[in-house]
């Protein structure tokens, strides 16, 4: 692999109103789709040997928007599932456990559709989808979600998926890892489009 380029899907209402989006299955809202319209100029005149998308409706949409015909399904990089957390804001869930911080103090159980996952958790899928694109020959795209991201991000460098939370990561963006003189690196984060 050369480079690794990093697309967070566009706003959908959830993310615009802060709430913790996992596996709910949201659209992309009218601006998230100019978000992602936005993103094709970045990666029109590129050739990726793999491009990897989460399954849900907001990356697939913002992949097709992005010009990323083509591209594989990975049920790994689907969001952080938040459990009991899910379509809850930050706010809110600190009415009840104050001081509550995703990175540190995790999520509660849900209900089966929503179970919940560890930080570890998600790192081990962070795991395995950077071994897949490891394994291509030329540069890679994936489209997925700002914590999953995060997660992944903290694993090309090597840290342990808590650090995720050093990388902020808004929607529509775009962000490039790498490597120099051999060693993994962030070549850049968050640019806005």
């Amino acid at each position: 692999m050369n480079e690794m380029i990093l697309l967070r899907h566009g706003e959908t209402e959830w993310s615009r109103d802060r709430r913790h989006t996992g596996r709910t299955d949201l659209p992309l809202t009218a601006r998230g789709e100019e978000e992602a319209r936005a993103l094709a100029p970045l990666v029109e005149d590129r050739v990726f040997d793999l491009v990897l998308v989460s399954p849900a409706l907001r990356a697939r949409r913002t992949a097709e928007l992005a010009g990323l015909a083509g591209y594989a399904i990975d049920p790994d990089m689907w969001e952080w599932d938040y459990g009991g957390y899910e379509g809850i804001t930050t706010a809110a869930i600190r009415e009840t456990r104050a001081g509550w911080y995703l990175w540190r103090d995790g999520v509660i159980p849900g209900d089966a559709e929503h179970p919940g996952e560890s930080a570890a958790q998600v790192g081990a899928r962070a795991d395995r989808v950077l071994a897949r694109a490891r394994a291509a020959a030329g540069d890679v795209a994936l489209v997925a979600h700002g914590h999953f991201l995060r997660v992944l991000a903290a694993r090309w460098l090597g840290q342990e998926p808590e650090a995720g939370r050093f990388y902020r990561l808004n929607t529509g963006t775009y962000s490039r890892l790498g490597f120099e003189h051999g060693e993994p690196v962030i070549l850049s984060w968050n640019a806005p489009v």
